[in-house]
């Protein structure tokens, strides 16, 4: 459950930029969460509820925001969603595609007192 290392080292950058903020108590952490990166928002959340019991993050919300895997032609410019049965470019039929999201694994913003 890679999970539960990937909520350790985000609140460890957390409780820095708290400590560099004067920030005492978290409130609400917003993470984005690319559809690559194989993170299950249940278990994210799950690890996250267990790992702030007893700690300055204790009460905190954890809100996910979940992005698609998406794709860009590079023959025709057209952007969409990748699916695991299809990444032909829906426009213009072509297999000549990039990745434009889908891989991020970002703290967005965190509130506090």
């Amino acid at each position: 459950m890679h999970e539960m290392s990937i909520t350790r080292s985000m609140l460890e950058i957390v409780r820095r930029e708290m400590e560099a903020s004067g920030i005492h108590a978290l409130r609400k952490l917003k993470v984005r969460i690319g559809e690559l990166t194989a993170v299950e928002p249940d278990t994210l959340k799950f690890c996250f509820d267990v790992s702030i019991k007893g700690t300055p993050f204790e009460g905190a919300v954890l809100e996910i925001e979940e992005v698609p895997l998406g794709g860009k032609c590079r023959d025709c410019g057209g952007e969409f969603r990748i699916t695991a049965f299809d990444n032909r470019c829906p426009r213009c039929g072509s297999t000549d595609i990039e990745r434009v999201s889908g891989h991020e694994l970002d703290i967005i913003s965190m509130e506090g007192d």
